[in-house]
């Protein structure tokens, strides 16, 4: 008999998974594993790692208890199991980020002889793949959307119905306790997964481009958590998608993950420094910054999300650029300090996503609108969550309140019981971002 091993990272599915393929026509039985990587943990906040885990036990289940479950370094883990089980190949989704490319190698270098086979990736196209016609990468997403769609996708690979899995005969130390956490996390699993598309598809995508700013509608896919972990690939999704507009723009969503993990492919000093530096004073995070991280700002719209963000380990996406404006526009901080965070507590946490997402709207990334646009927390509130449906259900004490002052309490007489006063004048701290960015341009 012969035997491969497929290890799994970012790809906690059976279905559409071409590197399960891969491993299952190289060899008679295949080993699942997976491996509890402390450089990928250790960042990682209760959250993700809750969800990780219950993630793992459903493709245990799923693999009928073959999947080996081991804690350590993958350059000399990956090759101890090789020679215990006799694998003649290891197989895995490839990773284009900063450390797992560079973990990859090491890993294949250490296995010698025996190959690490790369098949598919976690992103409908393989970061890398797409560049202008002089060779060099996109930054700026509309053009690489053309591209993206001018090379189209490949039909989601075939969901064997038999595999010979086995546990090579290898110890399994289990999955490891859930961290302690209050958030309410999503269903984990593959048929949680699915069935989560299946009524997002079916009910809301339809009016997807108009329902999609709402953040108190709650009619957004909520697909994150799976794709960040590829218990979904954006390919399964892509398939099932026809062309009305609510459709056309969801999916135009999904192209902005395969952007993001592209620019950080080719710029992976990008995760922690500004992709386009742009050379301003910014303040050390302090008691506002922890006023922020709390929801305690006296601003109701940015107050929601970050305790949303407290409540769910997720934030509407909408909202995620207001909180995000208003610490590095209103507060003046920095964005590495807000985007770790939001990876501390998102049970979506993607580095390339959240780390550029952060930086579109802090005006050191990808964005072609420059740094003087800053979001008016007021307004935003106004226009996105006009009843304040929202608001109310993450900031109680203002549940009484309607009309203008839901997105403005400090106009009422008295301030409602247990709600603080504004931290910051938010027209005063505007005029402020701009004068830095003047002065950062004189320089």
């Amino acid at each position: 008999m012969t035997t491969s091993i497929l290890w799994f990272r970012r790809d906690l599915r059976l279905a559409d998974h071409p590197a399960l393929l891969a491993a299952r026509d190289a060899a008679d039985e295949v080993v699942p594993v997976f491996v509890l990587d402390d450089a990928l943990r250790g960042p990682s906040g209760p959250n993700r790692l809750a969800f990780l885990y219950r993630n793992l036990r459903d493709l245990h289940d799923r693999t009928g208890g073959a999947l080996r479950v081991v804690h350590g370094k993958p350059e000399t883990t990956i090759p101890r199991l090789a020679r215990e089980t006799g694998a003649e190949s290891v197989h895995v989704s490839g990773d284009s980020g900063p450390y797992g490319s560079a973990r990859d190698q090491r890993v294949a270098d250490a296995l010698e002889d025996v190959p690490l086979v790369a098949t598919g990736s976690p992103y409908g196209v393989t970061p890398g793949t797409l560049t202008k016609s002089d060779g060099s990468p996109y930054q700026v997403f509309t053009p690489f959307l053309r591209a993206w769609r001018s090379r189209g996708l490949r039909s989601p690979a075939l969901t064997p119905r038999r595999l010979s899995w086995s546990d090579g005969g290898l110890p399994d130390s289990g999955v490891p306790r859930d961290p302690s956490t209050s958030a309410r996390l999503p269903e984990p699993g593959e048929d949680a997964a699915r069935a989560a598309w299946a009524a997002f598809r079916d009910k809301d995508v339809s009016d997807y481009a108009r329902t999609r700013n709402d953040p108190g509608a709650d009619r957004t896919s909520r697909l994150s958590p799976y794709l960040k972990y590829g218990v979904l690939h954006p390919r399964t999704l892509h398939a099932d998608l026809g062309t009305s507009e609510g459709e056309t723009v969801f999916a135009q969503e999904l192209v902005w993950r395969d952007f993001y993990a592209d620019v950080l492919h080719h710029s992976p000093a990008s995760a922690r420094q500004d992709l386009r530096p742009l050379q301003l004073d910014y303040d050390r995070p302090g008691k506002r910054f922890e006023a922020w991280q709390e929801g305690r700002t006296g601003y109701p719209i940015v107050d929601a999300g970050m305790r949303q963000l407290l409540a769910e380990g997720w934030m509407h996406n909408r909202v995620r650029m207001i909180v995000a404006s208003f610490l590095t526009k209103d507060l003046h901080v920095w964005w590495p300090h807000g985007a770790r965070h939001f990876m501390r507590h998102l049970v979506d946490g993607d580095l390339a996503s959240n780390q550029h997402g952060w930086q579109w709207t802090a005006g050191t990334g990808t964005d072609a609108s420059p740094y003087f646009r800053v979001f008016n927390p007021v307004t935003q509130g106004q226009k996105f969550d006009p009843d304040g449906a929202y608001i109310r259900r993450w900031v109680p004490e203002l549940r009484l309140l309607s009309g203008k002052a839901i997105h403005e309490p400090w106009t009422c007489e008295h301030l409602p019981k247990g709600y603080p006063e504004r931290i910051v004048d938010h027209a005063a701290e505007r005029q402020e971002a701009l004068d830095r960015y003047q002065k950062a341009k004189g320089r």
